[in-house]
């Protein structure tokens, strides 16, 4: 038994990195855009189109995705889709075409779709449940988003989009990584509890308003990640640096978060510290649009480590309200979670254009809201496998 925890927790660790290595090319979108603005003039609504290329295909395709992992075990689709993802992204900055810009974003788009459900599927075996050590495979992933901006950055600051190419080296490094892990992960994930055995009923109308809860808490922080960049270099009157010090200070408030809502939720329970957060992520979102100058970076980092405090609580509430379903819960939990606000993105563009981008984000005040009341329709789950999340 502790061999097997002692392998659960390595497989653990190494799950987290592949999930930094997969999610520094959704952090990579948004740390694009001031580029994508200073060499190709692209205006509010050209560049939310490009976010929107990496979020509707994955948003589309995720939960298909999930449910396919819940009958065929795939895990040579990890390393597959983290070099997907990377090649979407590093071929971005080839050309000049605004099509192609799109497609390859869109092709990353797809590789992060492919990589979530299945995982999850697999930490969740490898953690026996818990939403503590879930918090921890989250935060693999915040460590990516928080990475992109330092990656992205400094290469595009030295060779332009032309220089996109370098981009795909993380990926190829997570892939390689986990392709030679991936005999461990199958191992946990066969001798820890039978999580893919049937544990209970499915609750779909209870899961339903918690995937609303997650496409809400989605359409906020995409759309800050989105526009936070330009919004900050207003604020302050600087650079591009001084975006990506925004998108940086976005991601890693995120990373916190995750880890604080591992920590609330074994004090006080997933679905009171989910309605907390909520709560109070309105004031913090509010602030992001309202601070002057630089304290904007302070309420910046606030609304992140708010709107992350639930995220890897909503995994384990998915996968605990849909116990025959974990990869079709974990599809729309952790991966439409990260993707499918993109949607919303050319919307808010629009509207950032047709009056300012200041009324664009005080839009987005709406949907910590509307989460924070669903969050009240919310329920603890009574499967039996529920009780393994209390650690």
């Amino acid at each position: 038994m502790a061999g097997v925890k002692r392998a659960g927790a390595r497989s653990m660790g190494l799950l987290s990195v592949g999930h930094a290595s997969v999610d520094i090319y959704q952090g990579a979108v948004p740390a694009v855009v001031p580029f994508l603005v200073l060499e190709r003039q692209y205006g509010y609504v050209a560049v939310s189109g490009i976010v929107l290329a990496a979020t509707l295909l994955s948003s589309i395709v995720q939960p298909m995705f999930g449910a396919l992992t819940d009958r065929v075990r795939m895990p040579w689709l990890i390393p597959v889709s983290m070099t997907t993802a990377g090649l979407g992204v590093a071929l971005c900055g080839v050309g000049d075409s605004y099509a192609l810009t799109w497609l390859a974003v869109a092709l990353s788009g797809l590789g992060v779709a492919a990589y979530h459900p299945e995982a999850a599927r697999l930490a969740r075996a490898a953690s026996g449940g818990s939403h503590v050590a879930m918090s921890w495979f989250s935060l693999g992933g915040n460590i990516g988003f928080a990475l992109a901006p330092i990656v992205v950055t400094p290469i595009l600051s030295a060779g332009g989009l032309a220089a996109s190419p370098w981009l795909l080296v993380p990926a190829l490094l997570g892939g390689l990584l986990t392709t030679r892990v991936r005999r461990s992960l199958i191992g946990v994930a066969g001798t820890s509890g039978g999580s893919d055995a049937v544990r209970g009923r499915d609750d779909w109308p209870v899961f339903l308003r918690l995937a609303a809860i997650v496409v809400s808490r989605s359409v906020v922080y995409i759309g800050l990640s989105t526009f936070v960049a330009l919004w900050a270099q207003q604020r302050v009157h600087g650079s591009e640096t001084a975006g990506a010090a925004a998108l940086f200070v976005l991601f890693a408030g995120g990373a916190a978060g995750t880890l604080l809502g591992g920590r609330l939720a074994a004090t006080w329970g997933r679905i009171r510290t989910l309605r907390l957060a909520y709560a109070a992520s309105v004031p913090a979102v509010a602030g992001v649009v309202h601070a002057p100058g630089p304290t904007v970076y302070i309420f910046v980092a606030l609304a992140a480590v708010l709107l992350y405090v639930p995220f890897s609580l909503h995994v384990t509430l998915g996968q605990d309200y849909l116990p025959n379903r974990v990869g079709t819960a974990s599809g729309v939990t952790l991966g439409l979670a990260v993707s499918v606000g993109g949607v919303a993105a050319p919307l808010l563009g629009a509207i950032a254009e047709a009056t300012s981008l200041r009324t664009a984000l005080t839009i987005l005040l709406v949907f910590p809201v509307l989460s924070w009341l669903l969050g009240w329709s919310l329920h603890e789950p009574t499967s039996l496998e529920a009780a393994a999340t209390s650690r």
